[in-house]
């Protein structure tokens, strides 16, 4: 990641403001793009919530769906509503006022929670990749290694990990003292364009975000990456192409929801400097703040039979009782 950070350290004190509020620029400047976009985003965002808390709801209604795999993908749900939460709503709004303004603790809090959500994501899918690489190679011990107590650590670590993080970089950015224009060129409130309003130097914070962000992306990426490649060692081993058949059944939905999510990061975080704009970046977290959370309960519903079955036998039963 590259910063390009403004020379504010020779403005001295007596330019910098106690700022009580920001001004977000939204995602477009251009006023005939407003309208149609409100509806695009507003139907993304009905799609997600519906789809998200439908799959919250039905992985602890139906029993046969109270396995860790559906465990671990209700916390994805959660995660995914939580992170498109913290962001639309305000983000809707720049499309119908002059001047989207967020206050000074407002725009801490978003902060705080989307840093939150999205590395909680990245360590979710990751233990997700380790769920399935015990479920095709120990099939046998699979209710053993996987057991409630462990489920709930392999969630709950991330949890602390990333809330830790999240108020550590926050904090650390919001004690400072902001110069200049209190305009974010973000349609919500993120680390990157922050630092640049900041009046002291903010390389140690930036170094730190660099560090913490490269440990999270590789290190959840390589966790990922070794589960597939043991899990494809155990399907080439497989005598019988149901078998295999089936092994990439079980996979296929993560294994999307991986590319999707982590070709967009990689996008944002790997591309060449001389390319490297707030524009591109502000598409690619449409992308992976907007777009993914609806993608992923589509994506695990229509490629998954269980999910399918589950629905329709929780529908039937509420058709039952109200009858």
């Amino acid at each position: 990641v590259s910063f390009k950070k403004r020379d504010l350290d020779q403005m001295g004190q007596q330019n910098a403001t106690l700022l009580t509020e920001f001004i977000l620029t939204g995602v477009s400047r251009r006023p005939e793009l407003q309208l149609p976009l409100f509806g695009v985003f507003l139907l993304i965002y009905t799609l997600t919530v519906m789809g998200n808390l439908g799959m919250i709801i039905l992985t602890k209604l139906d029993s046969r769906l109270h396995t860790p795999m559906y465990f671990f993908i209700r916390h994805l749900a959660f995660i995914d509503l939580g992170n498109s939460t913290v962001i639309y709503p305000k983000m809707m709004v720049n499309f119908f006022v002059d001047q989207n303004t967020i206050s000074f603790y407002a725009c801490a809090t978003q902060m705080a929670f989307f840093i939150t959500f999205i590395i909680s994501e990245l360590f979710i899918l990751s233990t997700m990749a380790y769920d399935r690489y015990v479920a095709i190679c120990n099939p046998l011990l699979y209710n053993v290694i996987m057991s409630q107590r462990l489920c709930h650590v392999l969630v709950g670590i991330p949890y602390l990990y990333s809330i830790f993080q999240a108020l550590m970089i926050t904090i650390k950015i919001f004690i400072l003292t902001f110069c200049g224009s209190n305009v974010i060129s973000h349609f919500y409130c993120d680390d990157v364009p922050l630092l640049l309003m900041l009046c002291s130097n903010a390389r140690d914070i930036e170094l730190l975000i660099i560090l913490f962000s490269a440990f999270n992306l590789f290190s959840s990426l390589m966790v990922i990456l070794v589960s597939y490649l043991l899990i494809l060692l155990a399907i080439c081993r497989m005598h019988s192409a149901e078998g295999r058949q089936k092994a990439f059944s079980t996979c296929g939905s993560h294994l999307t929801v991986v590319v999707v999510f982590y070709g967009s990061l990689l996008f944002m975080y790997v591309q060449p400097k001389s390319t490297h704009s707030f524009e591109t970046d502000k598409l690619a977290s449409v992308f992976y703040t907007l777009v993914i959370p609806m993608l992923n309960p589509l994506i695990y519903s229509i490629r998954n039979k269980e999910v399918k079955n589950a629905f329709h036998r929780v529908f039937r039963n509420k058709c039952k009782f109200c009858t």
